[in-house]
């Protein structure tokens, strides 16, 4: 299974397949990415690979993060590489704004390797997630689709209630879980096995039936399905 790769969400648009079918897809500026770092079990207890999508300016970069894709050079490390010290292999690219990592083996990888779309050309299905499109402080009928209560004589005012929510003398409180008013959207949610399209290796894109989480210009972490 190859790795993953990070991207960001484009907008939606309509295609016209083989049989002159109109399907929706989703376009995503997938990569390129390079590998930050592997994971092994010797050292860190699993295997991943770390991948770094987007560079970060440097003088808005911190000295870690700077650190962290290519060696600086300071008193400590001279005094560690003096005492046989073996640092790990860097990057040598620019700080990353968006890294994450795909846990599985790391064989075939490479510290510094830049994926691209061209990773996935072989796919038929992919996982993607994202941070859903946040919408504020919602009640019970567009958080959670409740039909709300009659409109009708002596239903005064609480059209739009919740209604009863407690429970009887047992147990006499409120469950965990119980749909209420709350944070609408702005979480971490995955959509799976979404057919991949088309894949423009020229333009890094990457074209996916239907709707992925988000808003356009949101970033997004691809990997290939594990469904059936």
């Amino acid at each position: 299974m190859p790795v993953g790769l990070l991207g960001r969400k484009v907008g939606m648009t309509q295609i016209f397949d083989d049989a002159g079918e109109i399907l929706p897809v989703t376009v995503i500026q997938a990569g390129p990415c390079h590998v930050l770092q592997l994971r092994t079990k010797d050292r860190d207890g699993y295997e991943a690979v770390q991948v770094g999508y987007l560079d970060r300016p440097r003088q808005r970069s911190s000295r870690s993060q700077r650190g962290h894709v290519a060696r600086l050079d300071s008193k400590r490390s001279r005094a560690l590489e003096q005492a046989g010290v073996e640092f790990s292999p860097k990057a040598d690219c620019e700080p990353k704004q968006f890294v994450r990592e795909f846990r599985g083996p790391v064989g075939g990888q490479e510290v510094g390797q830049e994926l691209t779309v061209a990773n996935l050309a072989e796919v038929k299905a992919v996982d993607i997630t994202g941070v859903s499109k946040g919408r504020g402080y919602a009640g019970v009928m567009k958080r959670h689709g409740f039909a709300g209560q009659r409109a009708s004589h002596g239903v005064k005012k609480v059209h739009r209630h919740l209604g009863s929510s407690g429970c009887n003398t047992s147990p006499s409180r409120t469950f965990k879980g119980k749909r209420m008013p709350g944070q609408f959207g702005a979480a971490r949610r995955t959509v799976r096995n979404l057919r991949v399209v088309g894949v423009d290796e020229d333009r890094g894109l990457l074209l996916i039936k239907g709707a992925v989480p988000g808003a356009n210009g949101g970033l997004l972490v691809i990997r290939a399905t594990n469904k059936v």
